[in-house]
């Protein structure tokens, strides 16, 4: 009941924070950009959100083939219509609470599957840094490919967040947190050892060895190439998506290509920072077109416009992943029981 309530108190405080960044990206623009801003809405081409809508959900179900690959290293092989409903109910609610997806998907397979959550979390984690990783090669492109553009704010930026007066306080904050992770490593493996006949003790070794488990499975899987092929192809998608999202309207439609990358960056950015980037992902990607010389109001336009194909897909098919899995699933247990009882 208390864990319910917290969840509903987070959902309402993100909410709130989301509903505030609309009313802040909006206020802001002048009366004459306002008028700019509804009109590219009402103008907009909504025939996009088909072709978007499709490449989108090709990256997630490329996600949830990447994720079987980790599993599979492990001994475990889950249906991909699980895996895929699993990513897509993850996915929806992220929206609603940050990293309640991550625990669901655990959930979910663990329940259906009968993959034990520990391992999970470790493939999870291994994705995560994956996809770091990605986006740095993003980010790397992006600066390369559009120097012109971007490369003074990015020098500018740098500048202030790593020569600044307070980078000195950072390195010692970083430095420590490094110690400490360490220290807490060394203090584990002590207990481990110390008190390795308390069952409380061993349920908690055995959890993290489930978690190092899926850590490894990067190191044991038998198709790499397959497993870097489907992460090359989600962020592909992404890219491709993004710049199909510049003809939405008129004043974005003249962006190049590669335009793509450093708007890509700027909303995943705000999708880190915010439950499915709500009320930031339109000021990000607004900042992001504004090095292009797009006006605050066609960049918020377009944002939106981003933003909402996003949120519609993943509520559409994230809400049908969550009413048919049960059927699914139920419809294999009774073949199974079916093709038991003829067995014998």
């Amino acid at each position: 009941m208390q864990k319910g309530f917290f969840y509903i108190v987070q959902y309402i405080i993100f909410l709130g924070i989301g509903i505030f960044l609309v009313w802040w990206s909006v206020h802001k623009l002048s009366d004459e950009a306002y008028v700019e801003f509804i009109r590219s809405l009402k103008t907009a081409n909504y025939y996009l959100l088909i072709p978007v809508f499709i490449i989108l959900t090709i990256s997630h179900l490329s996600r949830a083939i990447r994720w079987q690959i980790l599993m599979r290293s492990m001994g475990y092989t889950p249906k991909l219509s699980n895996t895929f409903s699993a990513v897509m109910i993850g996915y929806l609610a992220n929206f609603a609470v940050p990293r309640l997806g991550e625990i669901l998907k655990c959930t979910i397979l663990g329940k259906y599957e009968k993959v034990p959550p520990d391992k999970l979390v470790g493939t999870i984690l291994v994705e995560r840094a994956v996809d770091i990783l990605s986006l740095i090669i993003v980010v790397i492109i992006a600066l390369i490919s559009q120097v012109k553009v971007v490369g003074g704010y990015a020098k500018a930026i740098f500048i202030k967040y790593i020569f600044s007066q307070n980078t000195g306080a950072f390195v010692i904050k970083f430095s420590l947190m490094i110690l400490c992770f360490i220290v807490l490593i060394f203090l584990m493996r002590f207990i481990f050892r110390r008190f390795a006949e308390v069952k409380f003790i061993q349920k908690i070794k055995s959890i993290f060895n489930g978690i190092l488990t899926g850590l490894l499975s990067i190191k044991t899987m038998q198709h790499k190439g397959y497993f870097i092929f489907h992460s090359i192809l989600i962020w592909s998608c992404y890219v491709i998506g993004t710049y199909i999202g510049f003809f939405a309207i008129n004043e974005t439609a003249g962006l190049p290509m590669m335009a793509a990358f450093p708007v890509l960056v700027f909303g995943t950015m705000a999708t880190i920072l915010t439950p499915g980037g709500i009320g930031l992902y339109p000021v990000f990607v607004m900042e992001a077109m504004q090095l292009y010389n797009v006006p605050a109001s066609f960049g918020t336009a377009n944002g939106w416009l981003q933003w909402s194909a996003q949120f519609i897909l993943i509520l559409i098919v994230g809400f049908i992943c969550l009413l048919i899995l049960p059927y699914i699933n139920k419809r294999k247990d009774e073949s199974h029981k079916h093709h038991t009882v003829e067995s014998v």
